[in-house]
């Protein structure tokens, strides 16, 4: 296939095949190390089916292997980013499912918040529009997230009889924006401003909607000249930190660095430094 990279290594080929990759349930396109996942029913504020959440923990699976994807951009598309579970296609046949089928089905659910979470790839959401119920939590998972003035962002489980509990929303949005604020968002379900979340934290940066794709691409591609391996690692700890006590993480460090100091990456930054140069990294 002529999108793999040159290479005698089949496992080499295998995990350089995301430039080709053909999705099902959304738009995927890549340039530059840059893989850009747009939810795509405008029509319906981008809703997300049992199929396309199958198809996007699947796709955030395999890129834990993929080596030429080195940032991914997630976004939607006609102005929204994502209204959460489609009310048709998802909420009215969980009414019908036994106990079982729903816990298969949540299970999936936060396996795609997981999958998002492990990959070592920064994953930059860019929000316009509706984020809603699961929409929310995709923005939550990312790494980073870029806005406009009219996001309207809203974890609105309990106005559909549920629990703030889903797909790690207590776990995840207390640490990004404060207990406090967690707690009411996630238990009355209403709107956060885009200029509330800029200002709790949630969101990195507002845009302009008609810039706010390219800002995200721009970052991106930033991130992607840089060295990948060390922002592997460094998602790494930021995730697995959560759980340490500081001597822990102070340890966990030491040895990421350590680990990190060993690659070419390490070696090219030194020697650009010392000839006034500008490091190009390559991510070995």
């Amino acid at each position: 296939m002529k999108h793999y990279i040159s290479s005698s290594n089949p496992m080499h080929r295998q995990f350089n095949a995301f430039a080709g990759y053909q999705a099902r349930h959304f738009s995927y396109a890549f340039e530059g190390g840059v893989a850009t996942l747009s939810l795509n029913r405008p029509e319906r504020k981008n809703p997300l089916t049992f199929e396309s959440y199958a198809e996007l923990r699947d796709l955030f699976r395999a890129l834990n292997s993929a080596t030429d994807v080195k940032v991914i951009v997630l976004t939607g598309a006609g102005g929204n980013f994502c209204s959460g579970g489609d009310v048709h296609e998802i909420i009215g046949p969980l009414t019908k499912m036994s106990m079982p089928e729903m816990l298969e089905f949540t299970r999936m659910t936060g396996d795609l918040v997981k999958a998002m979470r492990l990959c070592p790839q920064p994953i930059i959401a860019a929000i316009d529009g509706i984020c809603a119920g699961a929409g929310a939590m995709m923005a939550l998972a990312a790494d980073l997230r870029l806005g406009t003035a009219q996001a309207k962002t809203a974890f609105l489980f309990t106005r559909v009889g549920l629990a703030g509990a889903d797909m790690g929303a207590c776990a995840l949005l207390p640490r990004l924006i404060g207990q406090g604020r967690a707690s009411e968002l996630l238990f009355t379900g209403r709107v956060m401003t885009a200029q509330e979340g800029l200002q709790w934290g949630f969101f990195n940066a507002l845009h302009e909607p008609a810039e706010l794709l390219g800002k995200a691409q721009t970052l991106a591609a930033e991130l992607a000249a840089g060295p990948t391996f060390a922002h592997g690692m460094t998602k790494t700890m930021l995730h697995q930190e959560w759980a340490m006590t500081l001597d822990q993480a102070i340890e966990a460090e030491a040895q990421a660095q350590a680990i990190c100091m060993q690659t070419k990456d390490f070696t090219r930054a030194y020697e650009a430094f010392a000839g006034k140069q500008k490091p190009v990294f390559q991510g070995d």
